[in-house]
């Protein structure tokens, strides 16, 4: 009898299918549209979007192809736009320090309405139980520094009401 293979990664079937797409936009791979907020960092991660790659088609004196860097083009609101150009060299360095060669020679910013990704709000947690509460603090009454017997009684509600047993 034949093993069956083992669950994939979503990740890995979602690259697969979308490598495609982002080829067609000049993207080699998803990597970059998925490491992005990690390579432009906190400040431009949500308000600077990467839109699509320009490659160069020169050719060389014997007719191959040259490694000529690309242009990045990547849309932003006016606000960041001016910001953004400013430290263009420096959002170089760190696509291509990602890409691990010189891919990208020129960044294009162009202005239009950002996608702002909205953070879902976390659920709120349920009270504990009177029975919860008083096996919470019996655990912690031993815990001597005020401040620290505190901070462990706010952590144990939290993973007790996340749990949904009375279990610490």
């Amino acid at each position: 009898m034949r093993a069956r293979p083992g669950a994939k990664p979503l990740a890995d079937l979602v690259g697969k299918a979308m490598t495609p797409a982002c080829r067609k936009r000049g993207f080699a791979s998803v990597d970059i549209l998925a490491a992005w907020p990690d390579i432009v960092g906190e400040r431009y991660g949500e308000r600077v979007q990467p839109d699509r790659i320009i490659w160069p088609r020169r050719t060389g004196e014997d007719g191959e192809m040259t490694a000529d860097p690309a242009t990045l083009v990547v849309h932003t609101d006016g606000a960041t736009a001016l910001m953004l150009s400013h430290e263009t060299r420096q959002l170089i360095e760190r696509i291509n320090t990602f890409y691990g060669w010189a891919a990208i020679g020129r960044i294009k910013i162009t202005q239009k309405p950002v996608e702002v990704r909205r953070k879902p709000k976390p659920r709120a947690l349920r009270s504990l139980t009177g029975e919860e509460e008083a096996r919470l603090e019996s655990q912690l009454e031993t815990v001597a520094n005020d401040r620290l017997r505190e901070a462990l009684k706010k952590l144990g509600a939290q993973v007790i009401a996340r749990s949904g047993d009375d279990k610490v």
